[in-house]
């Protein structure tokens, strides 16, 4: 274990990674798995946490930038990796040479990788995305047999190969919504056509956390598995990550920076949203909004203190936040636990996520570049 920062750090159990990924794969034991580590791996660490899942049996990773992917390919990390949010004038020809899969959604994209693999001399590993629904990336099924028979025909000259045929849910996390088996459907007419066009795709896939965990006739060759990789659960409606069989990996600690004693009446931070109500104690929780504590959750969010789960006195601000501990003793350098795994009494970042409103994907991805990640399990 890495030295323990002194004010605020996020503890990343890779066990805990390994632990998650193996659990996902059982619940998908037909298909191969992708880990998503896009943003900074939601927030956990790209690279550790790309290496911990390659160890548990991923046989893809997954990044949405290609930045993202070269830098992983960069320092290290073998196998298959894909990414798939290009704009025009990318580094296509750096994917290429990297044998990064890019994933192609239109002819723009199609003509740009096939420019960079004549200029790398290699053949382009090309992936292409189905709109069947979400209404984001992809291409549309009106534009679906142009695009397809320009992959072939850039097949053919060996300037690409199809090694991918993929789309995304937009409700798979509301079990039963009728866009669900639309879009299954839309998937298979789209698969269908493509193959019988020459397409012999290496993977087939649409499904996302959620839909490995509760949609088995979506697995398809492979389930792309973010969120769920980092033992949180996708959705409420789900399950808790016990009930999915997942481990947290992010506990989110800091060394309380000051305790002090106040009278009743006294205001406590920005705008005295909050007034104590009695004589008191105040703990000083040194980590705010620049390092991702949503400032929605003022007043709101919980914090556990002393064996106890408080809740935020008054605003977040940029660097840090107040707990009143109701006159429960405590010490600077104390610590507290911002959000960590609920098997263990502590708040979780689903529990901050229904104080700032939002989902628990911001929770642990806005975790911001000065929090230092401390690897357990390494």
């Amino acid at each position: 274990m890495n030295e323990t920062p002194a004010r605020v750090y996020a503890e990343i159990d890779l066990d805990a990674v390994r632990a998650n990924v193996r659990a996902l794969r059982e619940r998908a034991p037909r298909a191969e798995l992708m880990a998503v580590v896009k943003a900074n791996a939601y927030g956990h660490g790209a690279l550790a946490c790309a290496k911990a899942a390659q160890e548990a049996g991923a046989g893809w990773i997954g990044t949405a930038t290609p930045d993202e992917a070269l830098a992983l390919r960069a320092a290290g990390v073998e196998g298959r990796i894909m990414c798939w949010l290009w704009t025009p004038g990318g580094p296509w020809q750096a994917a290429v040479e990297a044998g990064i899969d890019v994933s192609v959604s239109g002819m723009w994209a199609l003509d740009e990788v096939r420019r960079a693999a004549r200029a790398a001399g290699r053949t382009a590993r090309v992936q292409l995305k189905a709109d069947t629904g979400l209404g984001r990336n992809g291409c549309q099924p009106a534009d679906w047999a142009e695009l397809v028979g320009a992959a072939v025909a850039a097949q053919a000259e060996g300037t690409v190969k199809v090694t991918g045929l993929w789309s995304h849910f937009a409700c798979a996390d509301e079990p039963g919504h009728p866009s669900i088996q639309l879009q299954l459907t839309a998937f298979r007419d789209m698969l269908a056509y493509a193959e019988k066009e020459g397409v012999e795709p290496e993977v087939r896939h649409i499904a996302n956390s959620p839909a490995t965990l509760t949609l088995p006739e979506s697995h398809f060759d492979l389930v792309r598995c973010g969120l769920a990789v980092y033992g949180v659960s996708p959705a409420p409606e789900l399950g808790t990550p016990a009930q999915l069989g997942l481990r947290p990996a992010m506990t989110l600690k800091a060394s309380l920076a000051l305790v002090k004693n106040v009278p009743a009446g006294h205001g406590v931070s920005y705008g005295h949203h909050y007034l104590t109500e009695a004589d008191t104690t105040l703990a000083l929780i040194p980590a705010g909004y620049a390092d991702g504590i949503p400032r929605h959750a003022s007043g709101r969010g919980p914090v556990l203190v002393g064996g106890k789960v408080r809740r935020v006195a008054g605003r977040v601000a940029m660097d840090q936040f107040v707990v009143d501990l109701g006159g429960d003793p405590a010490e600077a350098g104390d610590v507290a636990v911002i959000f960590g795994d609920a098997e263990r009494g502590e708040p979780t970042a689903e529990d901050w996520a229904r104080a700032a409103d939002t989902i628990a994907y911001e929770i642990v991805t806005r975790i911001g570049g000065r929090v230092p990640r401390v690897y357990l399990g390494a």
